[in-house]
């Protein structure tokens, strides 16, 4: 699986996948691998741009993020980033 080999290169993964808390083989890669996942969620994240989009607005609180051990996941819009629980 890719969430290992990305957690194990110290990378962040940013992914478009706005239902990841409804992903349990996901969740559980994330934990097991200690890996930190950015989720572009809602309707916001359809298409390139609005994704840029969300990327940008969240740009300060995702590289705060950077600084945080994994495992976490938090989904992002436009104005939020919240958690998503890995149990």
């Amino acid at each position: 699986m890719w969430i290992p080999e990305t957690a194990r290169q110290g990378w962040l993964i940013i992914t478009r996948d706005g239902h990841i808390q409804d992903h349990k083989a996901e969740i559980d890669a994330v934990r097991d691998s200690n890996a930190r996942m950015i989720a572009l969620a809602g309707k916001e994240a359809k298409n390139t741009w609005l994704q840029l989009e969300i990327v940008m607005n969240q740009w300060r609180a995702i590289e705060r993020r950077l600084e945080q051990p994994g495992p976490f996941i938090y989904t992002a819009t436009r104005t939020t980033l919240q958690p998503v629980d890995l149990k």
